[in-house]
């Protein structure tokens, strides 16, 4: 069948729409007709070429659509499901996903690789055959994924809201209430407040936190934020710094979260200084090359204060049981989800999306497809 799709050809470049051939699902495998995707950082670090992967590829991990057709074996969806795709996908039986760590099934592994397992390429075109960002390539009108990746959800829940749920909000929320083990009563921090940091501090909010600061530069972004669960905003570290040690008579914060678009050591010593003693640092920003020495910091300080440096991927979450249950607390009115999405683009207007989110002009961006 025929699918169109934005693809990146070359790091660097913008996304190019091309009509691409897309084959049917093999063993274990899904057609999905996608419906909505989010315009998350990842792709554009992709984009970048700040994280590798084969190329050309569709990108898009972050979305949500129909089930269209299954092929051998597949238990887990069934036609007509609707479904959000999971970035990383759960396979339920590795050793990662027997003690209930989802978030690094060893599947994950293979998400860069462009190709769904047994080598199998569903998309192809002028190029030859073309990658999908983490096995999923939600930047296509369908698209063919394993079901490890596909997450049932109930079909009165809207899927342009659903669609957020696949990697920025557990991903946020869960550094916060997963990776951070945010409180009643505590400080935190959080550094960055696009996609992924404005749903730390819903989740930070959420766990009870007394004081959340938003730290951005976009002013735009903190006044969101104001508006989702932060109790204070800051332009810089240095003020959120100050601010802190004023609320927190020089006790600290209890936790700092960096979700900025790029980690360098400044943010992380920023982050590292900002909490107190026993207090806890999660790294869940992406930026920056897989051997950059992004973190330098006093050992001593450490030990001494018992401080914790962590990394969280996906906010620890387990999608298969996290997803409904973020969508669950969206249907009660504890997570907002409608609130994220500050545009709606079609597929066609793919990079003034992303030009959009660089100007600091979105928190989410939304891509609508038409079939």
């Amino acid at each position: 069948m025929k699918t169109t799709a934005a693809v990146v050809h070359e790091a660097g470049r913008p996304l190019e729409i091309e009509e691409l051939d897309l084959d049917g699902p093999r063993e274990g495998e899904v057609l999905v007709r996608f419906t909505h995707a989010g315009l998350c950082h990842s792709d554009l670090h992709v984009m970048q070429g700040e994280i590798a992967g084969w190329l050309p590829m569709v990108l898009g991990h972050e979305g949500a659509g129909v089930v269209e057709e299954v092929g051998p074996g597949v238990t887990r969806v069934a036609p007509g499901d609707h479904v959000v795709c999971s970035f990383i996908p759960s396979c339920g039986s590795c050793h990662w996903c027997a003690t209930g760590q989802q978030a690094i099934c060893d599947w994950g592994a293979n998400t860069m690789r462009g190709h769904l397992p047994g080598e199998h390429w569903p998309l192809s075109g002028p190029a030859g055959r073309y990658g999908a960002m983490c096995m999923l390539g939600t930047f296509s009108q369908y698209g063919v994924i394993h079901q490890y990746s596909a997450v049932k959800v109930l079909p009165d829940l809207p899927l342009d809201v659903a669609a957020l749920v696949g990697c920025g909000v557990p991903t946020g929320w869960g550094s916060a209430v997963n990776a951070g083990g945010v409180r009643p009563g505590q400080t935190v921090v959080v550094y960055g407040v696009g996609g992924i940091g404005i749903n730390a501090v819903q989740g930070a909010r959420s766990a009870g936190a007394r004081y959340v600061v938003a730290v951005d530069p976009v002013a735009f972004k903190r006044e969101t934020a104001l508006t989702l669960g932060a109790t204070h905003a800051a332009a810089d570290a240095e003020e959120a710094h100050r601010l802190v040690q004023e609320l927190t008579w020089g006790v600290g914060a209890d936790t700092s979260i960096v979700t900025v678009g790029r980690t360098d050591s400044e943010v992380v010593d920023r982050a590292f200084s900002v909490i107190g003693k026993a207090g806890t640092l999660v790294l869940t920003s992406m930026g920056g090359g897989f051997h950059d020495r992004t973190i330098q910091l006093p050992g001593q300080v450490a030990t001494l204060w018992k401080k914790t440096v962590k990394g969280s991927l996906f906010g620890d979450c387990n999608p298969t049981a996290d997803i409904p249950r973020l969508l669950g607390l969206y249907r009660s009115g504890d997570l907002k989800l409608d609130e994220l999405i500050t545009k709606r683009y079609s597929l066609e207007q793919v990079n003034e999306g992303y030009d959009d989110l660089l100007a600091g002009r979105n928190v989410r961006g939304l891509i609508v497809h038409e079939h």
